[in-house]
């Protein structure tokens, strides 16, 4: 497989959409509903969490005994047995994150490089060969706003996987755990960043790669609050294995297309869905499923579908947000809005996505939110 660089060209396709105005999705689920779903799904991460936790105490035993490291890019000056004599020492202390997928672990090396571990959990065995053809497709692929794929440790036992080290940690953290204040140049600079990995995986590479997943968990920020996408081709790449952790990867509560839970089938469409509920969640600072909008019977899609209707879209914008110009922020509610519409067909491309990101909130020119063009 070969993925150009990330200067390649983006094109200019666009896709047709429907008048921005128009409401989306209706709120159909009970209230009672989703409080249901939602707590299945606090309880599904609150089980990954404790596990990747108690097994976290044998991850010496699983990388020793036969264990060797591949690594996809030649750049890194260490031995295999450098790097699984400092994965044998880690411990609870060393964890930086759990979700669908596995644990994460801080890596450090004598030289100073950091890297995260990933570990798989809850998989039988080791890696097969489709395991590491699949990882050599996604080792190959390199671009400023995605998260490399470093190597993994071919262990008997273990799927570790090695990436690189973004010390800004997740966008997910930022937004609703770490208390801090984004301002408004510093949330569209990471919704900017993110579109532009999405759409490197959806026309850039060959084959193409559909996410799956779009998440803020899944949207890593180095030092300079730069955004990265992660976990791209994982959920496509566990799909076939016999674990009860396929119907959790393949996409999580609240940033799913209607047409995706019905049928289960994903599609570069549904990853367009899923990134327009992520903008929503940064314009907001607020969870999909925060229940400010549960109370109302909605998630944040359809909570934004109530404001169009009272013509009050801009009151969904986080009110510590600092800076926020109108202007691009009425763009930014446009596109998003296209995204999640309940129409695949009417979804923009993320070429298009980036596109308007680039001439309407970059560069922002004076629009009525209300008459934007379509798409």
């Amino acid at each position: 497989m070969e993925c150009p660089d990330e200067n390649s060209s983006t094109g200019s396709r666009s896709t047709g959409g429907g008048k921005t105005g128009k409401l989306l999705i209706s709120a159909s689920a009970t209230v009672g509903g989703l409080l249901l779903v939602a707590l299945m799904c606090f309880w599904g991460c609150f089980l990954y969490k404790k596990l990747g936790r108690d097994e976290s105490k044998s991850l010496a035993i699983e990388v020793g005994g036969g264990a060797s490291i591949v690594m996809f890019h030649g750049d890194l000056p260490y031995a295999s047995k450098d790097i699984i004599k400092k994965l044998e020492a880690l411990n609870e202390e060393h964890i930086i994150g759990c979700g669908g997928f596995g644990t994460v672990y801080k890596l450090d090396m004598e030289d100073g490089n950091v890297f995260a571990l990933k570990r798989i959990v809850k998989l039988n065995g080791g890696f097969d060969r489709f395991f590491e053809r699949e990882l050599e497709i996604l080792g190959s692929i390199k671009h400023r706003y995605l998260v490399n794929l470093r190597g993994y440790c071919n262990s008997p036992t273990s799927k570790l996987l090695l990436y690189d080290y973004l010390p800004g940690g997740s966008l997910d953290q930022a937004l609703h755990e770490r208390g801090e204040q984004l301002d408004w140049d510093s949330r569209v600079n990471i919704i900017v960043g993110a579109a532009k990995g999405v759409a490197y995986l959806h026309h850039d590479c060959s084959p193409r790669i559909i996410h799956r997943d779009i998440k803020s968990s899944n949207i890593l920020l180095d030092g300079n609050l730069e955004a990265r996408v992660s976990d791209f081709g994982l959920a496509k790449l566990l799909e076939d294995e016999e674990s009860h952790i396929t119907t959790i990867v393949a996409g999580t509560f609240g940033y799913l297309a209607p047409e995706y839970m019905q049928s289960g089938r994903a599609t570069e469409k549904t990853d367009v869905y899923s990134f327009g509920v992520l903008i929503l969640e940064v314009l907001s600072g607020k969870l999909p499923t925060d229940t400010s909008y549960i109370e109302k019977g909605y998630n944040v899609v359809g909570w934004l579908n109530f404001l169009i209707s009272e013509n009050r879209p801009r009151e969904i914008v986080d009110r510590s947000c600092e800076g926020v110009e109108t202007e691009s922020l009425d763009a930014l509610l446009s596109i998003a809005t296209k995204c999640v519409s309940s129409s695949p067909d009417e979804r923009p491309t993320m070429h298009r996505v980036v596109q308007l990101l680039e001439s309407q909130v970059m560069s922002p020119c004076p629009s009525d939110f209300y008459d934007s063009s379509s798409d």
